[in-house]
């Protein structure tokens, strides 16, 4: 691989270590947050929003996932709309999840997540009209997808019995939080991405990142999956 597109296709690779590495914690949430969750009571509104930023910023399969979605954004507007159809969509299931109690398996919620990340590689490849000869519309996608990975922030949450005083405003903290920690991973990701369009190789690199991407998304469904019919 040129030396010139190493960083950023070690940076996915990071993360998707990391991604193992959080699968075994049982849904990326670790053992102080867990503790915290399990002891709480009435309203928390700083340590939500604490607790939402860092679970969104290490958040390694929603990242991915925004990682595809601006890859050939060139626009602050574009970028910016794409990420509010993404934001609007995970908030209405975050909430909507934790506060009615919306039950759904969070392995085969984060299977689709990993499959949200497959679809974007895929996309972004021209795959889509390549094989099927038709290009599915961009910012519906983005929207539903962004359902699912809201459903997937709430069955986080949902392994802990949170106690009713307070939820409401908590859960406000929590999704105040995740955008904080979504913000801060895109001004990150965009800086990175931006860099390396200015260099020739970007075409190359964006083949090797996107594939990357696919493979990280098809390793994600796989372990969810897995974890589905093993537990």
């Amino acid at each position: 691989m040129p030396n010139n597109i190493k960083p950023f296709s070690s940076f996915l690779l990071g993360l998707l270590l990391v991604s193992l590495s959080f699968g075994a914690l049982g849904h990326g949430v670790d053992d102080n947050t867990r503790v915290f969750l399990e002891q709480n009571s009435g309203m928390q509104f700083i340590p939500f929003i604490y607790i939402g930023a860092k679970h969104m910023f290490t958040g390694y399969d929603h990242i991915l996932f925004l990682v595809g979605v601006i890859f050939f954004l060139y626009r602050s507007r574009d970028v910016l709309l794409y990420v509010s159809m993404f934001t609007v969509g995970h908030s209405i299931t975050l909430l909507w999840g934790v506060l009615g109690d919306i039950q759904v398996n969070p392995y085969l919620i984060d299977a689709i997540i990993g499959f949200s990340v497959v679809y974007k590689g895929f996309d972004n490849l021209g795959g889509f009209k390549r094989v099927f000869g038709k290009q599915p519309n961009t910012k519906l996608a983005v929207l539903i997808f962004g359902l699912f990975h809201g459903f997937g922030l709430a069955t986080k949450l949902q392994e802990f019995e949170l106690a009713p005083d307070g939820l409401v405003a908590n859960m406000i903290a929590f999704n105040i939080g995740v955008e904080l920690g979504q913000f801060m991973a895109l001004v990150f990701i965009v800086i990175v991405i931006n860099f390396w369009r200015k260099l020739p190789s970007f075409e190359r690199f964006s083949t090797v990142t996107n594939t990357m991407l696919m493979g990280a998304g098809m390793m994600l469904m796989g372990l969810q999956l897995t974890g589905y019919y093993l537990y």
